[in-house]
């Protein structure tokens, strides 16, 4: 059930507090213009005037009734009785005027005042004061107008806000994909690359059978033939989760195993103050964790550009056991100019993170600063043998 749906009440879309404070509204006039009704009617309250209330306001009160029931009734008994029931003639008014009717509610104003008028019963409209009864009547087709008009924004607001969430939503699965597809395409790399060395080794070696025992040739060759055919059903599994769109951006160059000096060293060829603290060496690290080290990096340099352009930059990366972890801290500075911000590079990097078993955290910290950490951790010794078996 949506959120419109259970805050609705029947088919008007209000809100359930709204209906069921006008239900009662309605029953305290109903219930006023019986009482009136019956001291017009000299004390009876088995009479007309107030029969004609209580219809008034069952018409009024149900929703269900075609909408000119209750204006038609309502204007009919004010007009022929007066000011009695004329409170439950001011709610079908607000009515007609939320829901559009502006002129219908003038038309019913106008007929009630010049029948009640020519009439002149002894509750007239016209009485005690001339021009009460049209002030009463004009209040309520101004305030039904408003009403509505504030029901109708409100409610396109609620579907512009509901239409900005799903679109949102939207953009981080798109980024979640992209980011899956991004590392779809560096395992590929990555692996492509081993399995093409066993390849052509094996391969090689093959060449000198007569140097070989035979079931060592023969192993070689299945060895072979094994590397090769993996290679092929890998550039298939993978290639599927690769995005349709990345044929253009396969032929740059991977960033597949490369540190993240090159990336340092662009920033501060672009201006950017950056200190940065390693401990350990890369190769301490899986592959997979200098890919995620490379994007992290990445991502995180574009974001100071963007939004703290000039500011300082501290980096710090771990690759030593029992995880790898990366820190990147900068101070705070002027948002760019020419700065277009998705907000969905850390729906991505989280992607890649979560997908490690690792955590990254990203926000604010002292001074205004903005920091963003990750901690990815090492696989264990079992883990690693038996990814190898």
């Amino acid at each position: 059930m949506s959120r419109r749906e259970r805050s609705g009440s029947g088919g008007s879309g209000a809100p359930r507090w709204i209906a069921y404070g006008r239900s009662a509204l309605v029953l305290l006039l109903t219930f006023n213009s019986v009482h009136h009704g019956a001291l017009a009617a000299g004390g009876r309250y088995l009479s007309l005037c107030p029969a004609a209330g209580v219809l008034c306001g069952l018409v009024v009160l149900v929703r269900g009734l075609p909408w000119p029931t209750a204006p038609l009734v309502t204007t009919a008994a004010v007009a022929w009785w007066g000011a009695p029931i004329m409170p439950l003639l001011l709610v079908a008014l607000f009515d007609l005027a939320a829901q559009r009717r502006a002129w219908v509610a003038v038309g019913c104003s106008v007929t009630a005042l010049g029948v009640n008028f020519a009439r002149s019963p002894e509750f007239s409209l016209w009485n005690p004061q001339q021009y009460g009864g049209t002030l009463f009547l004009l209040l309520a087709v101004v305030g039904g107008l408003w009403a509505g008009h504030r029901r109708r924004l409100v409610r396109a607001l609620n579907a512009q806000v509901e239409h900005l969430r799903i679109e949102r939503e939207l953009r981080e699965e798109a980024a979640r994909a992209a980011e899956r597809s991004r590392i779809a395409a560096e395992m590929h790399d990555v692996l492509a690359h081993r399995l093409s060395l066993i390849a052509l080794h094996s391969g090689v070696l093959t060449t000198r059978n007569d140097a070989l025992p035979a079931q060592v040739g023969q192993r070689l060759a299945l060895l072979r033939t094994a590397s090769t055919e993996a290679l092929a059903d890998l550039r298939d599994v993978l290639g599927v989760l690769r995005d349709p769109d990345s044929a253009r951006a396969a032929t740059a160059p991977a960033p597949v195993l490369r540190g993240v000096e090159a990336l340092v060293e662009q920033a501060r060829a672009a201006g950017q103050q950056i200190a940065v603290h390693l401990d350990g060496r890369p190769e301490q690290a899986p592959a997979t964790h200098r890919l995620a080290v490379h994007r992290l990096v990445q991502e995180a340099l574009t974001n100071v550009r963007k939004h703290a352009d000039g500011a300082p930059v501290t980096l710090r990366i771990a690759y030593r056991p029992p995880a790898t972890t990366v820190e990147v801290v900068n101070a705070p500075g002027p948002r760019s100019p020419d700065a277009v911000a998705s907000g969905f590079g850390l729906v991505g990097l989280r992607e890649r993170v979560t997908a490690l078993g690792g955590e990254l955290h990203a926000g604010p910290c002292d001074s205004g600063a903005w920091r963003l950490a990750a901690r990815i951790p090492h696989p264990s010794a079992s883990e690693q043998n038996g990814t190898r078996t």
